[in-house]
């Protein structure tokens, strides 16, 4: 491309399943290149295996990104100087380039049926040769082309690639990519249903949006040659190439599986980024974690909010090397970003999470809650788990079982009615004048911290982990506190 041409970008997903982080993250690395430069952001729906199309899959698309927080300039829903933005409402465009190149002898009808393409691979098969058309429609007579054609006899077509020389494709993070046009195929361009495939759909999109760039996964490596030679068939100039890395399983061993991720329910086990979301993962937190798979700022710098990582990201910094795919990072990123939120925005963020799981929140009743977890919890989700008992009808008693260790059911009861007495005498009911109280109880009863306060937060939240429990009995409030402490003590006594 000419240096003073703008930067546009294209994320072009096939909606034939769930949207997951590699796309992802190739949709984030075109959305960073387009802020950074003042270019554009597209969206573009490859949809002509109509076999396969999903709508559900394209409402996910869309409903991830827009969660990520990348917006498009250009799109299906918004439009654009380039449209329509659904390669299925742009069949007569791919059906007059594929007519161009048959005229320019690039192409060729191909009548073959698919028994005889069957038979013809099983035969390379036996002879241990690579999978590839013979070539048989290759020099069809035209007049017998057209006559076959005219009594509607079905065809694909095929691009005719040289059989002779190299062509050299060139990616911008691995550099010359040279291959022998004797080892390439004669591949498909246009089915006999008239729709394209890929390999044309997608270079002649690219051309007539103006794509600058194109980023995209490496699993199109194989066939970049192809693409090369499409172009130049075209005469057209190429974009800039930039195919990205792999994403390995956690254990560094293997490409990433849709079908084992799909496996694990729930939590961040997941490659499906609305998977996340249901488990209390933040989008800044994703979009930082997947932007550190396959690009560094340096070797020190891992937090960036989305304007960090605009004025940061650059494509010369991207590496084609596998990236593991580490769920603890994408704990610990979580942590950080939940953190760094003011806290009126988290309070925000947990209403919903506490009111799927049932529990009658509103901001207002969650505000003086959130201060206390905002330190502790790695997703929302867990702040339902050790929060959730502020705003649950009962707190089950502490059970016998569950108490400290070195204090028996007598002593325990004994225990939690003397602090119940002491919160119920306690005029001055704030965190400072009660904790120290409760302290001087502890001593005075022969017991350690850990020993009595553990006891306290059984009885006060029916569990084991709770934010601090000074603070927790503030917020439940008097009454609360001395009923939750002598239910607990009853039910020890009985």
């Amino acid at each position: 491309m000419h240096a003073e041409s703008p930067i546009r970008v294209r994320f072009a997903p096939s909606p034939t399943g769930r949207f997951h982080i590699g796309g992802a993250r190739t949709a984030l690395y075109d959305f960073l290149f387009a802020r950074q430069s003042g270019g554009q952001f597209i969206l573009r729906i490859e949809d002509t295996d109509q076999k396969r199309f999903d709508p559900a899959a394209e409402a996910e698309i869309v409903e991830s990104l827009r969660w990520l927080g990348m917006a498009w300039d250009e799109g299906p829903d918004v439009g654009g100087p380039y449209g329509p933005y659904r390669q299925s409402e742009r069949k007569e465009s791919y059906q007059l380039h594929a007519e161009q190149l048959i005229e320019t002898g690039h192409a060729y009808r191909c009548f073959c049926s698919p028994e005889r393409l069957a038979q013809m691979r099983q035969g390379q098969q036996q002879a241990k040769q690579p999978p590839r058309y013979d070539g048989q429609c290759r020099a069809l007579d035209a007049g017998e082309v057209l006559a076959r054609a005219q009594r509607g006899e079905p065809y694909v077509i095929r691009f005719k690639t040289p059989h002779s020389g190299t062509t050299t494709a060139v990616d911008l993070i691995r550099g010359p990519i040279t291959v022998q046009n004797a080892d390439l195929d004669d591949y498909i361009l246009m089915k006999s249903n008239g729709l394209p495939v890929y390999h044309l759909a997608a270079m002649v999109d690219d051309r007539l949006m103006h794509i600058s760039h194109v980023l995209r996964s490496s699993e199109w490596l194989p066939t970049f040659p192809l693409h090369v030679l499409l172009y130049q068939a075209f005469g057209w100039e190429q974009p800039v190439w930039v195919h990205l890395s792999v994403f390995l399983n956690p254990s560094g061993k293997g490409k990433m599986s849709k079908r084992q991720a799909l496996d694990n329910k729930g939590g961040a086990q997941t490659i499906h980024p609305l998977d996340m979301r249901q488990a209390g993962y933040l989008p800044e937190a994703v979009v930082n974690w997947i932007a550190l798979m396959g690009w560094s700022y340096d070797d020190r710098t891992e937090f960036f909010s989305m304007p960090e990582l605009i004025r940061g990201f650059s494509l010369a910094k991207l590496t084609p090397s596998p990236a593991a795919v580490n769920y603890t990072k994408l704990d610990h990123f979580n942590g950080l970003h939940i953190r760094s939120l003011s806290l009126d925005e988290l309070n925000r963020r947990l209403v919903p999470a506490f009111q799927a799981a049932g529990l009658p929140v509103s901001e207002a009743s969650l505000h003086p809650i959130t201060p206390l977890i905002q330190e502790r919890i790695r997703t929302l989700e867990e702040a339902v788990e050790i929060a959730g008992f502020f705003f649950r009808q009962d707190v089950e008693p502490v059970a016998a079982a569950l108490l400290p260790k070195g204090i028996d059911v007598p002593q325990a009861s004994q225990v939690l009615e003397r602090a119940a007495q002491l919160v119920e005498q306690t005029a001055d009911f704030s965190v400072a004048p009660l904790e120290a109280a409760l302290r001087q109880l502890a001593d005075e009863l022969g017991l350690t911290a850990t020993q009595f306060f553990s006891l306290l937060r059984l009885a006060a939240t029916g569990q084991a982990v709770s934010p601090p429990l000074v603070e927790t009995l503030i917020v439940l409030g008097k009454p609360r506190t001395i009923g939750l402490l002598r239910a607990s003590a009853h039910n020890l006594s009985t």
